[in-house]
């Protein structure tokens, strides 16, 4: 039997849509909106929502009833949203998405992921070695795993039966800081949403909330670092607490992810052997380094990074083992390139090589009241002045002919930004390019 009725603003992004499906799996009544939905866009990730039991409706008020037990809304709403002013008018009340994300992983003995960058990574990770030595986790993860993706599932959430919860925790808003969990960890810490300083006192004030144990790797990083680590374009292999591990995923910041994970497993007490044997069947996260696939020698990768550290990561996982590595960049907010874009520029211009190139597409545009007096112009000014080698792209079919023209056999390429739902697709059009050149 169904229990309440919770409507979510903005459904399809990334945190919305995982606690929409873990309300399904709770037995909740659920709707959702989306900017996409009344756009009629065809994302794949409402089909999957749908299919998932979570009705998709407008974003004009119209779902929001008297009996509606929470409208839930992340930082990124605005107070003139329709579905808002509808909850306010009913007396319905209004609950952020992390209040929501704790009312379903408090029921279990939790264990959240939090730091400035691979906080996804090491939750899927831990995730998915719990549910391969059989603990039967519930998970709710910022990003899907592609163990757990198909056509008719997202795969940022499982609904597992046992005694542990394992959710990634957001410090982009402070709302890592709702928490209390069992046990914790936090990956690294840089500016990102906040500078250092203020990232560090969110860290450290969550870890007073964490009543047993946290792994701490910002503090002391140099204590869970794995050794031997061998990278190659078709995985890593590395040691960590006498352990040999070899995983299917690319990058030294892998290893140092799957060492965290590891050392949370095994602080549980599964064995260093078990928490090996899971992660040799560890595909990887969607939209992080996603190896999308190879067109006439060419092949493609899909990623989620948006930060200095998150970019440096994934080009370096690269840049040995391709020719020329051409990235493709889109600046997911006007603010952030505003706090970033010079510390962007200099990641760029101090990693890419003669034969590489950037190509940066307009700032992600959502609307609402952003300042726009910085764009993506601004960004490749300051490129340009570092001597990096950058142009401008227009749009998604330039994309497509400049890289048709430039690839070659043994290049790659690398689609990287956040938000956008289109770039996946951008990341598959590119494949098909390339292939094309050879049919």
């Amino acid at each position: 039997m169904r229990q309440g009725h919770y409507h979510l603003v903005g459904v399809a992004g990334v945190g919305m849509s995982a606690i929409a499906q873990a309300l399904v799996h709770a037995g909740y009544d659920v709707s959702g909106s989306d900017r996409d939905v009344d756009a009629g866009r065809q994302l794949p990730i409402l089909d999957q929502l749908a299919r998932s039991g979570i009705r998709l409706v407008p974003q004009d008020g119209q779902a929001i009833q008297a009996e509606t037990e929470a409208l839930v809304v992340s930082t990124a709403i605005e107070a003139d949203n329709p579905d808002v002013l509808a909850a306010a008018s009913l007396s319905v009340p209004q609950r952020h998405r992390s209040d929501i994300l704790w009312m379903l992983a408090s029921t279990k003995r939790c264990i959240a992921v939090a730091g400035t960058s691979g906080k996804s990574t090491v939750t899927a990770m831990i995730g998915h070695i719990l549910t391969e030595t059989g603990y039967d986790p519930l998970v709710i993860n910022g990003a899907p795993l592609l163990n757990w993706r198909t056509a008719d599932c997202v795969g940022n959430v499982r609904a597992g039966q046992g005694a542990f919860s394992v959710i990634e925790a957001d410090e982009s808003d402070r709302s890592l800081l709702r928490f209390s969990p069992q046990r914790a960890v936090i990956t690294n810490a840089s500016a990102d949403h906040f500078d250092l300083a203020e990232t560090e006192s969110i860290f450290e004030t969550f870890t007073q909330q964490v009543s047993e144990d946290v792994v701490a790797a910002w503090r002391t990083p140099e204590r869970f670092a794995p050794s031997d680590v061998l990278c190659s374009a078709d995985g890593l292999q590395f040691n960590y607490a006498g352990q040999a591990v070899s995983m299917p995923v690319m990058g030294e910041h892998n290893a140092l992810n799957a060492a965290l994970a590891m050392e949370t497993c095994m602080r549980m007490g599964v064995t260093a052997e078990a928490v090996a044997q899971a992660l040799i069947l560890f595909r990887g996260v969607h939209r992080r380094l996603e190896r999308v696939g190879v067109g006439d020698g060419v092949t493609v990768f899909d990623d989620y990074s948006h930060n200095p550290a998150k970019i440096a990561a994934a080009c370096s996982a690269l840049l040995p083992h391709f020719d020329a590595l051409h990235v493709i960049w889109r600046p997911h907010g006007y603010g952030p390139l505003r706090v970033m874009g010079d510390a962007l520029a200099e990641t760029f211009g101090s990693l890419l090589r003669s034969d590489d190139h950037l190509q940066v597409l307009p700032v992600y545009d959502v609307g609402g009241t952003a300042d726009r007096s910085v764009t993506h112009l601004d960004f490749v000014a300051t490129c340009e002045r570092l001597r990096v080698p950058v142009t401008v792209s227009d749009d998604y079919d330039v994309v497509c002919a400049q890289l048709s023209a430039q690839t070659r056999p043994g290049h790659a390429v690398l689609v990287m930004g956040a938000r956008d739902p289109y770039l996946p697709d951008l990341a598959q059009r590119i494949v098909a390019t390339c292939s094309a050149r050879s049919a």
